[in-house]
């Protein structure tokens, strides 16, 4: 794993930087971590070596925080995860537009800081987590991760992603069964996968493909505690 430190405070850095160290030492697989003293530095270095897959981003930096630089980030690349270092409670509604992995307040407690590893550890093993959908006349292999929603109609379900809407021969509850906890339901026959939604309000969801699905007031309590699950590290893994 590969890990940008993106803080203007070098002593919270190189602080993160070593406990990322120690939480190293128990991995398999080899992790790196860099240090960037400013939003700016790491765009500079992220113009030729895009192959970060987790970003600590302090929020209170210079001219660009991190809210900011996790919006350029996200404008080109949907795949690397984003977790931001805050001493403020008040940013994470603003998480809801960068699809952010979480949040860990200043003083970063070390246990705090090894179970977001755990997470974004375990979130890169499943990005490529398949479902087999039948079509007519054949089968289709498509990642989880690139699915956006599932609608269900009178005899088919429609499966999104940015690319296209395939039509499959499975009832709703079959296709929750294959999709786990990434997805949640918005409302009657209609699933939003967590990983794509930008934005709640009472009556809609948002994509980051710019769909918008309709959420029932029965189901807009589930849908935000989902989320918060989700951006906390909770059950969706």
């Amino acid at each position: 794993m590969r890990i940008a430190i993106c803080d203007d405070d070098r002593a919270t850095a190189d602080y993160i930087a070593s406990q990322v160290s120690v939480w190293a030492m128990g991995q398999d697989d080899p992790v790196t971590a860099d240090i960037f003293p400013s939003a700016e530095a790491f765009l500079f270095c992220y113009a030729e070596d895009k192959d970060y897959q987790l970003l600590l981003l302090d929020i209170e930096m210079g001219e660009q925080n991190g809210i900011d630089l996790a919006k350029t980030i996200r404008r080109e690349n949907e795949e690397v995860q984003i977790a931001f270092i805050t001493g403020y409670p008040d940013f994470m509604a603003q998480g809801y537009e960068v699809s952010a992995l979480h949040y860990l307040m200043k003083p970063v407690a070390p246990e705090k800081l090894f179970a977001l590893l755990d997470r974004a550890k375990r979130a890169l093993a499943r990005e490529k987590r398949a479902v087999l959908l039948p079509l007519e006349g054949e089968s289709l292999r498509l990642l989880v991760e690139d699915i956006q929603s599932v609608e269900a109609f009178d005899h088919h379900l429609e499966v999104t992603t940015a690319q296209e809407v395939h039509r499959v021969k499975l009832t709703l509850r079959e296709m929750e069964g294959m999709l786990e906890n990434d997805f949640v339901c918005v409302c009657r026959g209609c699933l939003a996968n967590l990983r794509h939604i930008c934005r709640i309000t009472r009556t809609h969801v948002e994509l980051d493909n710019g769909k918008v699905l309709p959420v029932s007031r029965r189901n807009y309590n589930d849908v935000n505690k989902a989320m918060l699950r989700y951006l906390k590290g909770g059950n969706t893994l």
